[in-house]
């Protein structure tokens, strides 16, 4: 058991270093090197995770979509909301996060089939949104693959933006303006009276989450 513990705590660390390397030097710069004297790990531990720069760089990505778990709600519209709030909160810091952006929306390289991680983000959104539809949440008039498409298009806009004006500072309140206009389109009024759009909110949820996380892994 400790040996694998070591092991999970070994890829993770080869992960965020990479991530790290990918956001600054974006992929086809960023080097097996780079990763290595990052991470202080050596060739052989990171070739017995990843074979190749593009696992590396496929797995950040992969990493990306899953390490967003917020708490349920009875709403379940406002677990999406969580959920891309916290996402918008940890691209300031969070290495996965950072280095997985830069690499969706980065230009010029034919190298990396960036596709998965859209798809992926779409049928995640999608999912919350089907749910939330069935619980009559959403309204009927609303196609909710082209509105989760929507959603995870704007989103790279958006934080590609706010990385421009202001590192992503300011993303979180982007984004609550971004709900503030397209959600009166897609959820019943009911619902939409009751959403908590506050932009300090992912801030709040992330500690809450990484606080619960700790006390999982100190049992």
């Amino acid at each position: 058991m400790a040996q694998q513990d070591r092991a999970i705590r070994t890829r993770r660390l080869i992960l965020e270093a990479a991530a790290s390397v990918f956001d600054d030097r974006g992929y086809d710069r960023a080097t097996i090197a780079e990763v290595l004297e990052r991470a202080g790990v050596t060739k052989g531990a990171l070739y017995f995770h990843f074979a190749s720069k593009e696992q590396l760089a496929l797995a950040v990505l992969d990493e990306h979509v899953l390490d967003i778990a917020v708490e349920p709600q009875q709403i379940k519209l406002q677990e999406f909301v969580d959920v891309t709030q916290v996402l918008a909160y940890r691209l300031r810091s969070d290495p996965i996060q950072r280095g997985a952006a830069r690499l969706a929306v980065e230009q010029g390289s034919n190298h990396l089939d960036r596709k998965r991680s859209m798809i992926s983000w779409a049928d995640f959104v999608e999912g919350l949104l089907i749910e939330a539809k069935g619980r009559g949440e959403v309204l009927e008039s609303v196609a909710v693959r082209e509105t989760a498409e929507l959603y995870v298009g704007a989103f790279a806009g958006m934080q590609m933006m706010s990385q421009a004006l202001a590192n992503r500072a300011d993303l979180n309140r982007r984004l609550t303006v971004f709900h503030q206009h397209t959600l009166p389109s897609i959820a019943v009024p009911a619902v939409l009276a009751r959403l908590d759009l506050d932009p300090e909110r992912g801030a709040a949820l992330d500690a809450v989450l990484k606080a619960g996380l700790l006390a999982d892994a100190t049992h």
